[in-house]
């Protein structure tokens, strides 16, 4: 949900912006980043219902006597289930910190606050999310899956976490001069 509202935050740029003569020249992309910026959001909102959903079975799985011969292929897919979802998270979110660093660029300075604020809170998300991706990975016995998933995921923290920083960094410098 934070990262859905840090989608929410780029849109509300956008569209203070878009349709204004004095931002004309950047109408294109403005349009574009909004449709872009909706589609990362509502998609978001999505991903929520379907970590709670994929968590359930992984719940349940957890309760499987531990003799029980099935048990450990039962948790093995029900995790790999469960960190699907958060892992698209980091994904979106990711994607919507890019779209902030060029809506922080190319917006109205007088909405400019929101594209900084929007990637505080994707930083926040991509964080949260990753944590839900490791907490997961950390149990399988699977361990050429787990490395890869957590090798993607350290690598979009490692680009992400410092780009949403510096976006919200440039907003705060710009505001405070």
């Amino acid at each position: 949900m934070v990262g859905a509202l840090g989608a929410a935050l780029c849109s509300m740029s956008g569209v203070v912006t878009a349709g204004t003569e004095k931002f004309a020249d950047v109408e294109d992309d403005m349009q574009r980043m909004l449709a872009e910026a909706e589609r990362i959001r509502l998609r978001l909102i999505e991903l929520v219902d379907e970590d709670a959903a994929a968590f359930f079975p992984l719940s349940k799985a957890y309760g499987i006597p531990k003799e029980d011969p099935t048990r450990a292929e039962t948790l093995e897919k029900c995790t790999k289930d469960a960190l699907a979802g958060p892992l698209e998270m980091v994904r979106e979110v990711c994607k919507t910190i890019d779209l902030l660093e060029e809506m922080a660029a190319k917006c109205s300075r007088l909405i400019v606050s929101d594209s900084g604020c929007g990637a505080t809170l994707c930083r926040a998300a991509l964080e949260a999310a990753a944590m839900n991706v490791f907490i997961n990975t950390k149990t399988l016995t699977d361990r050429a899956f787990a490395d890869e998933v957590e090798g993607e995921v350290d690598g979009l923290m490692n680009e992400y976490m410092p780009k949403a920083e510096a976006v919200a960094a440039s907003v705060m410098e710009y505001i405070r001069g």
